[in-house]
C-alpha cells in the first residue's frame, strides 16, 4: 500500500510534466507546487513501507525495500531541496505583484478623494441628477450640493471598503503560499532526510 502513495506522487508529477515549459515561470511553480502538496502522501507511503520493512527483517540485515526507502527518500529530500530557490522566487514574485495591485487600487481611491473636494465635480453630478429626475424639484441648491456630497461619501466608503478588503485577501494569499509551499517544503525535506538515513542506520 506504501508504493501506491508514492506512485501517485510519481503519476501527478507526470502530469504537469507533460506539458514541458521549463522556461515559462508560471510552469515551474505549477511544478514545485505539485511537488510539494503531494509530497506528504508520498511521504506516509515510505513511512508505512519503512515500518513493514523493520517488522519483517526484526532488526537483521537492511532488506531492499528499506533500501528503497532510503533511495526514494534521498530521492525526494534532493527535488524539494531542488526545488526550494524557485519556491522562494515565486513568493517574491507574488509579493511584488500583490504590492504593484494594492498599489493601483490605493491610488484609484487616493484620486477619488481629491476628485470629491472638487466643487465642480458636484455640481456636475447634481446636474446628472437632475436630468434623470432624481433631486425633487422643490430642492434647494445647498439640499442638492448636500445630496451629491452624500453620493461621493458612500462611494468613498465602499471604495474604502473593498480595499481593506483586497488587502486581506492579499496577506492570507501570500501567507498560505508561504506557509504551504516554502516552509512545508523544509519541513518535508527534513521529514525525508530524517527517514532516508533512519533507513540505512
Amino acid at each position: 500500500m506504501g508504493i501506491t502513495l508514492v506512485i501517485l506522487l510519481l503519476l501527478n508529477l507526470l502530469a504537469v510534466l507533460a506539458l514541458w515549459d521549463w522556461g515559462a515561470e508560471p510552469f515551474r511553480q505549477l511544478v514545485v507546487e505539485r511537488l510539494v502538496q503531494q509530497s506528504p502522501l508520498a511521504l506516509v507511503g515510505l513511512v508505512l513501507m519503512y515500518f513493514s520493512a523493520r517488522l519483517d527483517d526484526g532488526g537483521k540485515e537492511r532488506s531492499p525495500l528499506l533500501w528503497a526507502v532510503c533511495l526514494l527518500s534521498g530521492l525526494l529530500a534532493v527535488l524539494l531541496t531542488a526545488a526550494l530557490p524557485i519556491a522562494f522566487g515565486g513568493d517574491k514574485l507574488m509579493q511584488e505583484q500583490a504590492d504593484q495591485q494594492l498599489a493601483a487600487s490605493k491610488g484609484q481611491l487616493e484620486m477619488a478623494r481629491q476628485q470629491s473636494k472638487d466643487p465642480a465635480m458636484l455640481q456636475q453630478l447634481v446636474k446628472q441628477a437632475e436630468a434623470r429626475g432624481q433631486v425633487p424639484a422643490t430642492a434647494t441648491p445647498d439640499q442638492k450640493t448636500q445630496a451629491a456630497r452624500t453620493f461621493v461619501e458612500r462611494q468613498l466608503g465602499q471604495m474604502e471598503g473593498q480595499y481593506k478588503q483586497m488587502q486581506q485577501t492579499t496577506a492570507v494569499t501570500l501567507n498560505q503560499r508561504r506557509l504551504g509551499n516554502s516552509a512545508g517544503a523544509v519541513v518535508l525535506i527534513a521529514a525525508f532526510t530524517i527517514l532516508c538515513l533512519g533507513s540505512v542506520l
